[in-house]
């Protein structure tokens, strides 16, 4: 387990104006502006699917409490082994990338390098992202060679604040998990505090709302995408269907994590189609 680490107090400032809503259109799936509203600012909203593996099986993640993740029920797969899980996900939608999070190298501090090449070939067309607790370069590279397409920094981990950055100027494909509790950031304050240490792919965790249906924390995405500057800027946690993936395009973020939504039914096929 990893020693506790200093939370930073965050006040974030309310939305400007209460978030509009831009719905996709059928079939066509282009973003249909209701009267008055912009469009959203990103010409492609990318909808990555989570898998959460502890003790090599695909949990249901709720709240952040990893302790009490049990092993997930989906009609989507028969059981919850992550390669049926994930080709259960491929037949649902032609995604583009997918996020797997190696809990226990997270909390261990040991990745799980085996566990990446198995999902990398069973969706070769697709980018494999991959968070496994790294929070050193050695680590970062050899879960690239292991098969991982973009290697996530978690906050959490308490990296080094350049090591994100360090490894973009490498060449290695890297994102930054930057991570909440509540209002809590999770890790190095500088990561939080200095956008030039982000790279070109940043997520917005909230921990505390994945899993529970609550909606994404819009306050706390547009207080980053202010800041993010040309780069892509993911949410993670809250997403409870369409509606929400509108209001989310809407606010110019790039893109969105999901799991629940996915195995609830609460995001069909149709719905991804429309949303590209």
């Amino acid at each position: 387990m990893r020693p506790s680490r200093a939370r930073a107090p965050l006040v974030w400032a309310p939305p400007t104006s209460s978030p509009t809503i831009v719905r996709p259109c059928q079939p066509c799936g282009t973003p249909l502006a209701l009267a008055g509203v912009r469009e959203a600012a990103s010409p492609v909203f990318t909808i990555v699917p989570v898998l959460d593996i502890r003790h090599r099986r695909v949990v249901r993640a709720r709240a952040g409490d990893r302790a009490h993740y049990a092993p997930i029920e989906t009609p989507l797969a028969p059981g919850s082994e992550p390669v049926d899980i994930l080709a259960g996900l491929a037949r649902l939608h032609p995604f583009r990338a997918y996020y797997v999070a190696d809990l226990d190298g997270i909390e261990q501090g040991r990745p799980n390098l085996d566990l990446v090449a198995p999902l990398a070939v069973t969706v070769p067309e697709a980018e494999m992202w991959v968070d496994a607790g790294i929070a050193d370069a050695a680590a970062a590279r050899r879960l690239a060679e292991a098969g991982a397409g973009r290697v996530l920094i978690g906050s959490e981990s308490a990296p080094p604040p350049r090591l994100a950055l360090d490894l973009t100027q490498e060449g290695h494909p890297v994102a930054l998990s930057l991570d909440f509790r509540g209002d809590d950031f999770v890790g190095p304050a500088a990561l939080l505090d200095d956008a030039a240490l982000w790279p070109d792919v940043v997520v917005v965790m909230t921990l505390a709302r994945v899993g529970m249906g609550r909606g994404p924390d819009l306050a706390k995405l547009e207080a980053i995408r202010r800041r993010a500057g040309d780069r892509r800027v993911f949410a993670a946690g809250g997403v409870r269907g369409p509606d929400d993936l509108a209001a989310l395009a809407n606010a110019g973020i790039d893109g969105v994590l999901v799991a629940s939504a996915l195995h609830d039914g609460a995001l069909t096929s149709a719905d991804l189609a429309a949303f590209g």
